[in-house]
């Protein structure tokens, strides 16, 4: 994230208006103009998502379709996940690998209609890669339709999102990691938006993806309901200290093409048993030898604040990486952050951290680092 002066080469949300008109502090991100956050400050915006409920507007996450006959049975045999692990109407987190180095291209989350309708829901800066390698070896008669801007993405997350939806018409308490699809009151001109139980802070709560056409109503009529539970808009900002704190990792910080899902903690989310998929070769040798350095959290014994890029070392003299991603978090009140630890250190290490020349100490932890709610019935 940055927070540089928007563009004029930035894609804007269909909301954008709505964004400037709260006074959000708007900023780039994976090509789009996308609110950083809002006059509350993150630290609000973090607190109400952890204790009521916030809603983002992540419409900057890509859609696309994979369609025709054999279509989820095309993406089961290129990404990680095994589609025969969940049926039509659920929903799952999946990577795509690079075939040759197992490198992690993207991690998306994938939603089965059915055999001949899967939605892919990738990162914005990578959606159009994805898409580009779907569909270079997709057989014939499946094609892969890049959605990008066609639809809008608002999530609404906390312990009060069940209410909020219901408040607006919108169905709730399914299933986590499925999705119904419903119709929008007149409000919303009777468009279908489809109500995903997901999200990326770990509480509980819902993606809506609705027609860009709609968005600004469902919005609003969400930003109404939520009054009466204390909802806030909620920026990026405060989506990254969430995640952080869940210990999700960021592509393009924590997970990257030189990445792979065991380094990365993402080996559950590999069918290891099927028989194809990108990179399954690479990534079956790997995990034989075991991964060279491992994704692992820091946790601030003391006051120092980890920032992406900063020096971590065993011992003054004993470098050992980089923090990927650091910030402080609200829930806890001190640093926490990930590194890629090489995998001969203790995962319950103490290690020193280089925060503006001081060495600061923080230990080595498994995430999250804060208890999830986001499966509870």
């Amino acid at each position: 994230m940055s927070d540089q002066p928007a563009t004029t080469d930035l894609i804007a949300s269909p909301l954008h208006e709505r964004h400037l008109e709260l006074g959000a502090k708007m900023a780039p991100f994976g090509g789009w103009s996308m609110p950083l956050e809002y006059p509350t400050g993150v630290v609000k915006e973090h607190t109400a998502v952890r204790e009521s409920v916030g809603i983002f507007d992540v419409s900057h996450l890509g859609k696309a379709l994979v369609s025709g006959p054999g279509a989820a049975a095309y993406v089961n045999a290129t990404l990680t996940n095994d589609l025969g692990r969940i049926g039509p109407g659920k929903a799952q987190y999946t990577l795509c690998c690079d075939d040759a180095t197992g490198g992690i291209v993207d991690d998306l989350i994938v939603y089965l209609h059915d055999d001949e309708r899967v939605l892919l829901v990738p990162n914005a800066a990578n959606t159009a890669e994805v898409v580009r390698r779907l569909a270079a070896q997709a057989p014939e008669g499946v094609t892969v339709t890049d959605q990008h801007r066609d639809h809008a993405v608002l999530a609404v997350q906390g312990t009060r999102s069940d209410e909020v939806l219901a408040a607006v018409g919108l169905p709730s308490g399914h299933e986590y990691m499925s999705f119904v699809e419903a119709t929008l009151p007149d409000w919303g001109g009777g468009a279908t938006v489809v109500v995903c139980r997901t999200g990326y802070t770990g509480e509980r709560g819902y993606e809506l993806v609705a027609p860009a056409e709609v968005a600004v109503p469902l919005w609003d009529a969400l930003l109404a309901a939520g009054e009466d539970f204390g909802m806030l808009p909620c920026g990026l900002g405060a989506r990254d200290t969430l995640r952080t704190e869940m210990g999700y990792p960021l592509h393009g910080q924590d997970i990257s093409l030189d990445v792979t899902p065991s380094q990365g903690r993402l080996g559950w989310a590999v069918g290891w048993g099927k028989e194809a998929f990108w990179g399954r070769e690479v990534l079956k040798a790997e995990r034989e030898r075991g991964p060279e350095r491992v994704l692992r959290g820091l946790l601030a014994v003391g006051r120092g604040i980890p920032r992406p890029g900063m020096s971590v070392s065993l011992s003054p003299d004993v470098p050992l990486c980089e923090v990927t991603s650091g910030t402080f978090s609200p829930t806890l009140r001190k640093g926490i952050g990930l590194a890629l630890v090489p995998s001969f250190v203790n995962p319950e290490a103490e290690v020193g951290v280089d925060v503006r020349g001081r060495r600061e100490i923080f230990r080595l932890v498994k995430p999250p680092f804060v208890d999830p709610s986001v499966r509870e019935a």
